[in-house]
């Protein structure tokens, strides 16, 4: 095992500089991490001839990462995804937030912790490499209540699994939802879209979202519905009959019809009570052989398809990206729990730490 470090670019706003750090392990496959937003910039893995791709979407430097709506592979908080009005209340008060998304907040506002940088501690150790990036959100960062010490640590094993561990602990209660927002492509980033790679999700429910995608309390079956990821299937079996952006205004199915394709949070069929990690989602590309298995201990998980991805943007190697281009697997709580009483809460009190861990692992078949 090995860890690289090196230069990786600067912000155009302030002009100050990022670090990219490398994990490699024994197998050749590799991870690459920066301190600006703790993102990953790549995963590079052996197909099933042993060929070393890229699968993960992202920028040459920094500077795309600097004002990227995209969010490629960015650490998300302190609370992922989306909050009804932009406001909550928590411990009797109330939290006003950035309206960002129509209305409401997406991922904390514009400035997520993928927009701000971290410490970093690198660790090597035999067969598990480890990079620690730690910051501290003071009261009142974003809107919410508390100084939260954060740590997100992301360990490269000779098992091929990318371990994400995360913690945070607040002085006040306060809501806490991190998440990595990694868009995968399994035959490689800019080979084309990932509508014929193959999903399991162990979820039997969603929570359908009210205007602007927010969900408000519903919970649904996914049964006889194009949501349903109980048994394996091609993400495109629904998206191919619109398979055009404009054209989804004829889908006869409303939840895919207002995100133009999955942009949705599953109900994770786990027991979230022992604190273990379970299998939760499969992605697998038939052309490369390769598989993605997703594991975690949060009660949801946020399964988007890039329905929205900026084809205009300046990417790595000179690929050219597009809409359905990479997927994601964003384990989280609920969006807006912290405004559903019903949903599994996500207000943690002063004191009281969010320690979670998700793993992305990749074999070959």
């Amino acid at each position: 095992m090995s860890i690289r470090k090196e230069n990786f670019g600067k912000l155009k706003e302030d002009g100050k500089k990022a670090t990219l750090y490398t994990m490699t392990n024994k197998n050749g496959m590799s991870v690459s991490i920066t301190d600006f937003g703790a993102a990953i910039v790549s995963v590079k893995v052996p197909d099933k001839n042993g060929r070393i791709d890229d699968v993960t979407l992202g920028f040459p430097t920094v500077e795309g990462y600097e004002h990227t709506v995209d969010n490629f592979g960015g650490t998300i908080g302190r609370v992922a995804n989306r909050v009804k009005g932009a406001k909550t209340v928590i411990d009797g008060k109330e939290v006003l937030l950035e309206d960002n998304d129509s209305g409401n907040t997406l991922h904390s506002g514009t400035k997520s912790y993928n927009k701000m940088f971290f410490e970093v501690e690198a660790m090597v150790e035999e067969g598990a490499d480890s990079l620690e990036f730690s910051r501290l959100s003071p009261d009142g960062e974003q809107g919410w209540p508390g100084n939260l010490d954060v740590s997100v640590t992301f360990t490269l094993t000779d098992e091929n699994e990318i371990i994400i561990e995360y913690f945070a602990v607040s002085d006040k209660p306060t809501a806490i939802n991190m998440t990595n927002h990694a868009y995968f492509n399994l035959d490689g980033h800019g080979s084309g879209n990932i509508l014929d790679h193959k999903v399991w999700i162990n979820a039997k429910k969603f929570t359908p979202a009210g205007p602007y995608n927010v969900p408000e309390g519903v919970i649904a079956d996914v049964s006889g519905t194009p949501m349903d990821f109980t048994s394996e299937k091609r993400i495109g079996d629904y998206i191919d009959k619109f398979c055009e952006i404009n054209n989804f205004e004829n889908c006869d199915y409303e939840p895919i019809a207002k995100q133009h394709g999955y942009d949705h949070n599953y109900v994770l069929d786990i027991d979230c009570k022992d604190d273990e990690v379970e299998l939760v989602a499969t992605c697998r590309s038939e052309k490369s052989g390769r598989k993605l298995e997703v594991y975690t201990d949060l009660p949801g998980m946020h399964f988007y398809t890039g329905n929205w991805v900026n084809p205009h943007v300046p990417v790595k190697e000179n690929a050219k990206y597009g809409f359905w281009q990479g997927v994601c697997f964003e384990t989280q709580h609920f969006p807006n729990a912290c405004n559903v009483e019903s949903f599994p809460r996500s207000v943690y009190e002063a004191g009281e730490p969010f320690d979670s861990v998700t793993v992305f692992k990749f074999v070959n078949e």
